[in-house]
């Protein structure tokens, strides 16, 4: 996407060019609500942070100038609770994905709070901003020799019974282990029996939570999966969403015009009539099978450390770790390593 640019003064005094996008993804490199809360808050209010490119190492500086809305993505948004306030007065369009898993036993995601806590937290959040605004991940779906199909079902339900009425939708996704090198390499070194998932297990788990959302009643969806499921009720998700937007964010003038929505009236805005947009807005930066809207992401890889054992956007759990640090070395630079 080629967003808008225009000149920033950045904190050396320095005239820069920076990107000037409309919706800030925080992020799917690594979790800002988590970690990088303070950092977030600070760098919204200097109005710009600077971005590493993961593929060629180069930086650019990326505007909140024009930024209408930003799609949170956490498995521990506590840290971020404090500034609530803040975000409903200075971002004021945004949600949250909450991935929600539950390896508890297995330790897959180290540094990450139990489950228990996790779930109130969860409530905790759907109280305070309205659970449309809160999404339910349980994302990746992993199979090993020890986690069948049924067993995690089983899980996906004692985790739906608590948090149906606290969101409107349960996203997920199959782990798909092959096609990410590094993940495959970190679990065979974690001594990780993984089992990829097939047409077969994925019927299987679909027809289950089918089964399951008969007493939840919730909208199901499955992110960036090629393999169709509608006839179990599960969609194509799209996690940056432009309906969900439409929905909550109507009133935003520019945000609609940005989504190719005119309303003569937004004060009469009714989501079940529907709403016709001009504009096709695909993230064609993302896989083929993502449904997401086009954003910008301000998140670096190799900089969580929650220590997930299928982490994409991590080399390494030592580097992240060493990323952090380095942040907590100096919290407010422009980029999220404090480099």
């Amino acid at each position: 996407m080629n967003w808008n640019k225009s000149e920033i003064v950045n904190e050396h005094g320095e005239l820069v060019f920076a990107q000037t996008p409309v919706i800030v993804s925080a992020s799917r490199s690594t979790d800002i609500p988590t970690f990088y809360a303070d950092w977030f808050v600070e760098r919204w209010k200097a109005g710009y942070v600077k971005w590493k490119n993961p593929f060629n190492g180069s930086y650019i500086y990326v505007s909140f100038k024009e930024t209408r809305a930003v799609v949170f993505w956490t498995k521990n948004p506590k840290p971020i609770f404090k500034y609530l306030d803040f975000l409903d007065e200075h971002v004021k369009n945004y949600y949250f994905q909450f991935t929600l898993n539950d390896y508890d036993n297995e330790g897959y995601e180290g540094k990450v709070p139990r489950v228990a806590a996790r779930i109130n937290t969860f409530k905790e959040l759907s109280n305070r901003i309205g659970k449309d605004r809160v999404i339910w991940r349980f994302d990746p779906l992993m199979l090993t020799k020890d986690i069948n199909v049924k067993e995690l079902l089983r899980r996906v339900e004692i985790i739906g019974d608590e948090l149906h009425t606290y969101t409107n939708k349960l996203v997920f996704s199959f782990a798909d282990i092959s096609i990410y090198k590094k993940v495959e390499a970190n679990l065979k070194k974690d001594n990780i029996e993984y089992i990829e998932f097939g047409p077969a297990t994925m019927i299987q788990f679909a027809q289950g939570l089918n089964k399951l959302n008969e007493k939840w009643n919730l909208e199901l969806a499955t992110c960036a999966e090629k393999f169709d499921l509608n006839k179990y009720g599960i969609a194509h998700n799209k996690c940056v969403d432009d309906d969900l937007m439409i929905k909550l964010f109507h009133k935003d003038k520019d945000l609609m015009k940005f989504l190719g929505v005119e309303f003569i009236e937004p004060t009469l805005f009714d989501s079940s009539k529907g709403v016709e947009k001009t504009k096709k807005l695909k993230d064609k930066g993302q896989r083929e099978a993502c449904g997401c809207i086009m954003s910008k992401d301000i998140g670096e890889y190799n900089t969580c450390p929650h220590e997930c054992v299928y982490c994409y956007a991590n080399t390494s759990k030592k580097t992240a770790i060493h990323n952090y640090k380095s942040h907590t070395a100096n919290p407010n630079a422009e980029t999220i390593t404090g480099k």
